[in-house]
């Protein structure tokens, strides 16, 4: 029976090609690639020549990506990073392990950099490179990252494969001092609202059972972290999760007045499916796995 395989294309066309659609012109494609330009357009065409449908888009000289060759740069970007990955892992042999992690801040402040000096001692192969992200970002969004913790916001993405390791919960926190002066009724509290995660509020309410109310004032500030600093300040609660004000109420910095509620999805290790057996993420999939059976022990005899 013959091969229907398809052809791949020209690996030259190929890097020409991921180079336009992360610099954004010839010109800028030619640089960083060290060729001239015309070089670049002569891949590009080839690329075309070889799918035989047209990718990019041709006006007054300049060319861009159209949604077909958006979609195809989205898949090269990923291919070329993951072969990066693992040409870094083959070249690392006997040496350090490397792996770009990216975390949520402040989790990645106030929980990753706690364990950080543990994660070193015990597996003494594995180099990590922190990376903090926002909330909502997706592997897809970063093809530099190899991995990202996320948690109780992650939702099942294709081509990725996720990893409880830790419980996650969240709940309404703020100064103590502040909080003594204050009744026990929400609705007359100062609500701080983060604005990447300002969903938080209402998601704690429904998940939690609480009767949801109108407070007396609302103060919003563009990140968790802000929002936090807000709350230690006295400025009123914020909703937080356990594991990013971890160090703040165990300081006394912050306490939680109303608990933490849980969230079923905990805290995952999110990797592409095709890195999911690399060394690295092994390792490190391993040892959060370990540690968050070893919290959850602590918890339940406490």
């Amino acid at each position: 029976m013959a091969d229907r395989r398809p052809t791949l294309p020209p690996l030259n066309a190929l890097r020409a090609f991921d180079a336009l659609a992360r610099c954004g012109s010839l010109r800028a494609a030619a640089a960083d690639l060290g060729v001239v330009p015309g070089a670049v357009r002569q891949q590009i065409a080839s690329l075309e020549d070889h799918f035989g449908v047209p990718l990019f888009n041709r006006e007054g000289g300049r060319v861009t990506l159209n949604a077909t060759a958006e979609r195809l740069a989205d898949a090269v970007g990923v291919a070329f990073a993951i072969i990066v990955r693992a040409a870094e892992e083959v070249s690392s042999q006997g040496s350090k392990l490397k792996l770009r992690l990216g975390i949520p801040m402040p989790m990645a402040s106030e929980w990753f950099m706690a364990r950080l000096a543990r994660i070193q001692a015990d597996i003494k192969s594995l180099e990590i490179d922190v990376v903090p992200v926002p909330v909502s970002l997706t592997l897809s969004e970063a093809p530099d990252i190899d991995a990202i913790i996320a948690g109780g916001e992650y939702r099942p993405l294709p081509d990725i494969t996720a990893t409880k390791f830790m419980d996650d919960a969240f709940g309404p926190v703020g100064n103590p001092d502040a909080m003594s002066r204050q009744p026990g009724d929400l609705s007359l509290a100062t609500a701080i609202i983060a604005d990447d995660v300002s969903y938080l509020w209402d998601d704690w309410f429904r998940e939690s059972g609480t009767a949801p109310v109108r407070f007396h004032k609302r103060t919003g500030f563009t990140d968790l972290v802000l929002a936090i600093s807000a709350a230690k300040a006295g400025l009123g609660l914020t909703i937080a999760p356990r594991a990013s004000v971890e160090a703040d109420l165990a300081s006394g910095a912050l306490i939680a007045p109303f608990g933490f509620t849980s969230r079923a999805a905990g805290y995952r290790l999110c990797c592409r499916i095709a890195d999911r057996d690399r060394k690295p993420i092994v390792a490190l999939r391993e040892w959060l796995v370990a540690d968050g059976k070893a919290a959850n022990l602590l918890l339940t005899a406490v």
